[in-house]
């Protein structure tokens, strides 16, 4: 008998929220921010970006049954918010980071899987502990993104984080879902 789980992770979702699922060739527009809520603390905050990721696992009670497990990047629309008197295209590209730094992270988990977990016996074991070490670093990551580029603002630090990623990303290209 095949149990079918959907978790949501990183974010809490609401059922009916505006998700934009990543793709290499879609950029995000400040239309997608629609949230009217600064959720964010301080005056000086332009933009906030919501994103994250989804997966859903199907797997038996069987332990050395075959297990599928489908991990996609989001942006979610209703959460993420702008200052309409502050943007511009300098600020939409850091944001627009934000989202393929999960997409980057969403890769690593990706290739975690696929090189751990083949049965319903190895996602039992193992992917609780992978999930929460790439969560923790994707967590850290951004974290570290916004503090070194001064929320964009430093643009020698923020070049250098454009072309980081952008590295990341093709680095991780065999585990971008089609």
């Amino acid at each position: 008998m095949k149990w079918i789980f959907l978790v949501c992770i990183l974010v809490t979702n609401t059922l009916f929220a505006q998700k934009i699922k990543w793709e290499e060739d879609k950029k995000l527009s400040w239309s997608n921010f629609k949230s009217n809520i600064n959720r964010q603390r301080g005056n000086n905050v332009v933009a906030y970006t919501n994103c994250g990721w989804v997966y859903s696992v199907v797997k038996s009670t069987n332990p050395k049954s075959p297990v599928k497990i489908k991990v996609e990047t989001f942006f979610n629309e209703d959460k993420s918010w702008k200052d309409v008197k502050q943007i511009n295209d300098y600020v939409l590209n850091h944001e627009q980071k934000h989202f393929d730094i999960a997409e980057v992270f969403a890769r690593k988990l990706r290739k975690e899987i696929a090189d751990n977990i083949q049965t319903s016996g190895d996602y039992n074991k193992k992917f609780q502990g992978i999930y929460n070490r790439i969560l923790k670093e994707y967590t850290e990551f951004q974290m570290s993104y916004d503090k070194e580029t001064e929320h964009g603002m430093n643009k020698d630090r923020q070049a250098e984080y454009n072309a980081l990623i952008s590295e990341e990303l093709e680095n991780l290209k065999s585990y971008q879902i089609s």
